[in-house]
């Protein structure tokens, strides 16, 4: 299976974009696309999402997902990983941690103190590119 490891050196810096478009099945079957905030680690880009969003219970139906990575310069260069999502708790915030010193937002204040987070993992089945 492909990593970002695979992504082409002449791409590999919209690893470091601020902003990602995530694509999601929503029930009738048609995309769902939303901006998210991201980390490149451990060879993947993870996501932290609240378990209140609606593209988390898309995810959890169909894991089925797509991420643009945009050049904001040059939006006719991106990275698309296409491939399915790991949904696993992020009951302790560590990863929403993480994105939150990217960031410098506290994703914990995000939602009502009950809320919950998700590290949405992307398992890409192919990676394409475009410049």
């Amino acid at each position: 299976m492909p990593t970002v490891t695979d992504i082409p050196d002449s791409h590999r810096d919209l690893l470091d974009a601020k902003f990602a478009t995530m694509a999601t099945i929503a029930p009738d079957g048609r995309p769902q696309l939303t901006e998210v905030w991201f980390l490149a680690e451990d060879r993947k880009v993870k996501v932290s999402l609240s378990t209140t969003r609606q593209k988390v219970r898309n995810l959890r139906r169909n894991p089925a997902v797509s991420v643009l990575l945009l050049d904001l310069e040059n939006p006719l260069r991106y990275v698309e990983l296409r491939g399915d999502a790991i949904v696993e708790p992020d009951d302790d915030f560590a990863f929403a941690d993480r994105v939150s010193a990217k960031y410098g937002a506290d994703l914990r204040t995000f939602g009502p103190p009950e809320d919950k987070r998700v590290v949405v993992t992307i398992e890409p089945v192919a990676i394409n590119t475009w410049s």
